[in-house]
């Protein structure tokens, strides 16, 4: 449980020496007014920040953070681990939460986590902080892997504090506390959404989309063209993967552009997706802690991968392996996006999810044009396809007369089915009438 108010009071009373606390911080009005504000109670503010792809001036975001009084500003590059170890895996395993949100916010958040307790431990700070609301699902996510990876660690969450948010009621109260404390404030009008950008994805709410029949203002989106502005010439791409994981990407009208690093993949597939017009939703999803919420995503790279590599493993994947993997994907979105990564159920689901990766081996090509995303074709040296055996104009290692057998034994069931219905005028509700006494029709 996140510590209260009071037990901060006594905390802060024992010993000589200041508390440390490591502030996950974004340089907004929210995570600057909490800053200065745990300062203001006694404690020791190292702020951090996670780089994982986000369009961010990391040295303003410095400079801020020291102007505030925090004894340490330290910017993490995830990037890199950020794609291998979590975007990585939500291509394998083909997440969509509730069929649709490809979970950019909620696969960053463990990497953001881990990160964030590791930088505790390393700086001796009892205490870690985040700006995220009371409503959301972010509280979870974070304060979920922080205790999964230090139980003893205490969380401050100023947004669940009745002492805090009863001081700062909206934004003209937080506008009014930076006056006061000399918190330094963009110029410019905030943006009304709340923003989560990282390399899978931006994502938009509130503000002027929280009515969900409204259409979102034409300037909301950043990463992607709309349909009409993309390009007129369609764009043809191939890429590579191994054992479920891209592993090279090319364009194949322009060969200069191939891309074999995870980072160049993703950053190269947001390029030309977005430019194309691909990765745009605007749906209203289920939160964890049980009110529904208004999100427009745009999530250009992922899109094109969740599409090619689903392809690829149906090409490869038996069909059985296929069906429990559906199961296990859907349980693995849920637990991802609740914030359970670093569960027990879900690090076996991810090795399950693993397993089936092995025989996704080969390349899918597809072509981006005006919004739509096509596969064009595809080939694998482990796929099961037998090119001989299902043509319809060569017989292969077949026996057509063998279905009759097959079919008669599936039947069993439906003409058992069948006879006991017959005894009731259930049939009838499927536009069938029982026999009647005298055998007529």
């Amino acid at each position: 449980m996140a510590i209260r108010i009071t037990d901060l009071t006594a905390e802060m009373a024992k010993g000589d020496k200041k508390k440390k606390v490591v502030l996950a911080y974004s340089g907004g009005l929210d995570t600057s007014t909490i800053a200065v504000w745990l300062q203001e109670i006694g404690f020791e503010v190292i702020c951090y920040l996670a780089d994982v792809g986000q369009r961010e001036d990391f040295d303003l975001v410095r400079a801020k953070a020291k102007a505030l009084g925090a004894s340490k500003m330290i910017i993490s590059d995830l990037r890199e681990e950020f794609v291998t170890e979590f975007i990585w895996m939500a291509v394998k395993s083909g997440s969509l939460y509730e069929d649709r949100y490809l979970m950019g916010t909620s696969f960053a958040r463990p990497c953001i986590g881990r990160k964030m307790i590791e930088i505790a431990m390393e700086e001796g700070a009892d205490y870690v902080s985040h700006g995220a609301t009371g409503k959301g699902n972010d509280q979870n996510r974070f304060e979920l892997a922080c205790y999964a990876l230090n139980p003893e660690v205490k969380i401050i969450a100023p947004w669940r504090l009745p002492e805090f948010y009863n001081r700062f009621k909206g934004r003209a109260d937080l506008l009014d506390y930076a006056k006061l404390k000399n918190i330094p404030v963009d110029a410019t009008p905030s943006s009304p959404y709340s923003i989560d950008d990282n390399l899978m994805h931006i994502s938009f709410e509130s503000g002027p989309i929280e009515d969900p029949s409204k259409e979102p203002p034409s300037d909301t989106y950043r990463y992607t063209v709309a349909p009409e502005q993309a390009p007129d010439k369609p764009c043809r791409i191939e890429i590579e993967f191994s054992k479920g994981v891209p592993v090279r990407v090319h364009n194949l009208e322009n060969p200069l552009e191939t891309f074999d690093k995870a980072l160049d993949i993703f950053m190269y597939l947001n390029k030309v997706a977005g430019e194309n017009a691909i990765g745009r939703i605007d749906i209203v999803e289920n939160r964890f802690i049980g009110m529904k919420s208004r999100g427009i995503y745009e999530t250009p790279a992922s899109t094109v991968l969740y599409h090619a590599h689903l392809d690829l493993e149906l090409f490869c994947i038996d069909k059985e392996v296929y069906r429990i993997k559906q199961f296990l994907t859907a349980k693995f979105a849920e637990q991802v996006y609740n914030g359970f990564w670093f569960s027990p159920e879900c690090e076996f689901v991810r090795h399950c999810l693993d397993k089936t990766q092995e025989v996704v081996e080969g390349k899918v090509r597809v072509m981006l044009y005006k919004g739509g995303l096509h596969i064009i074709g595809r080939e694998s040296p482990l796929s099961v396809y037998n090119e001989d055996l299902v043509s319809m104009d060569v017989q292969g290692d077949y026996e057509p007369s063998d279905a009759d057998g097959f079919i008669r034994i599936n039947a069993l069931r439906l003409r058992e089915y069948c006879r006991v219905s017959r005894k009731c005028a259930k049939l009838q509700k499927v536009g069938l009438r029982p026999p009647s006494a005298n055998g007529n029709k």
